[in-house]
């Protein structure tokens, strides 16, 4: 006989939700799922199954209930320093928002001060804010670049992103060895010289994509 499942913590739903769904805890709902597929959830091995996913995309979309501002505005320094600061091979992971597949990778962000730095372990942090939602690469990088911009108003921001999408690689087109590399430049980091200055800064990453 199957165990009974703990009710989970309530559903987030958007506008137009089937209300009708709001009576199933997420652990139920994966169980279904799990049928749907052709599986028997109460066999050796599935039986905590649901309680595992649930835990764990609760860890992957965290980033939902942080705010980002708040977290670079918790390390800000007055300095007079005016030139590159660059923090570079950030390990990312995030969830595809078309197929829920991991994409992994490094980031690189770069900015120039004006006035004011952020505590260098805040930059890898913020990564981690955006990463832990459902996302699409270049939305990521676009909110990377424009929360540090909108929290210290830097002369200028920069941010690469350099991953490997599992969507491609496990499913359809399957290319392996496939990677995507996108951009977002903000301020000064659009004058040709700065840009420059800073993507052969992060060449030496050891990825060899950009």
């Amino acid at each position: 006989m199957a165990q009974p499942i703990a009710v989970s913590k309530p559903v987030r739903r958007a506008a137009g939700t089937d209300e009708g769904l709001s009576e199933f805890s997420t652990q139920e709902m994966y169980r279904e799922i799990l049928m749907r597929l052709g599986e028997n959830p109460d066999r050796d091995g599935l039986g905590a199954t649901p309680a595992r996913v649930e835990k764990s995309m609760a860890f992957l979309t965290k980033g939902y209930d942080e705010d980002p501002t708040k977290i670079l505005r918790g390390a800000l320094f007055d300095v007079d320093y005016d030139e590159m600061v660059i923090v570079k091979d950030i390990e990312m992971f995030s969830l595809c928002e078309h197929h829920m597949l991991p994409f992994f990778g490094r980031v690189h962000v770069a900015y120039i001060p004006k006035g004011k730095v952020i505590g260098l372990s805040k930059i890898p942090r913020l990564v981690e804010v955006f990463a832990r939602r459902l996302q699409v690469q270049e939305r990521l990088t676009r909110q990377i670049a424009d929360a540090i911009q909108h929290a210290i108003e830097p002369q200028g921001v920069g941010v690469v992103i350099e991953a490997r999408h599992l969507c491609m690689m496990m499913r359809g087109i399957e290319k392996q060895n496939s990677s995507t590399v996108t951009s977002a430049m903000v301020g000064c980091f659009r004058q040709k010289e700065t840009r420059s200055e800073f993507l052969s800064l992060v060449r030496n990453s050891g990825t060899g994509a950009i």
